[in-house]
């Protein structure tokens, strides 16, 4: 079984900057494919970075160069570092992880934190 637990959601004035973390409770970094993704209010769960198990990276367009993912290996982290945040990136951030890429992309994965929520304030 693998636990999930985000955390460094919280309230931020557009163009500013948070990290989400993603604590796991076993070594899943390299061996899964893991992603953030976001709920906004009304809208549907929607991911916006996925991290494959070769360390490469996919971004949502509405993300690109703004949002950064990346895992700690040591700690079993991953991170996601939000950049010139605007007030759409609002919404609840979820991470998630699978051993299938399709599923991470298409938000079926098997495993799913509790998610943080994060606030963007013009």
């Amino acid at each position: 079984q693998v636990e999930l637990i985000e955390s460094g959601g919280g309230s931020v004035q557009a163009g500013g900057s948070l990290r989400l973390s993603c604590a796991s409770s076993t070594d899943v970094l390299g061996r899964f494919y893991m992603g953030w993704f976001r709920q906004a209010p009304g809208k549907e769960r929607d991911w916006v970075a996925i991290i494959n198990r070769d360390a490469s990276t996919d971004y949502a367009d509405s993300v690109k160069g703004r949002f950064t993912i990346s895992r700690d290996s040591p700690s079993n982290t991953l991170l996601l570092q939000m950049n010139s945040l605007k007030s759409e990136d609002t919404g609840m951030y979820y991470c998630a992880a699978d051993y299938r890429r399709d599923k991470v992309e298409f938000g079926r994965p098997d495993y799913w934190g509790q998610g943080t929520q994060v606030t963007v304030f013009s």
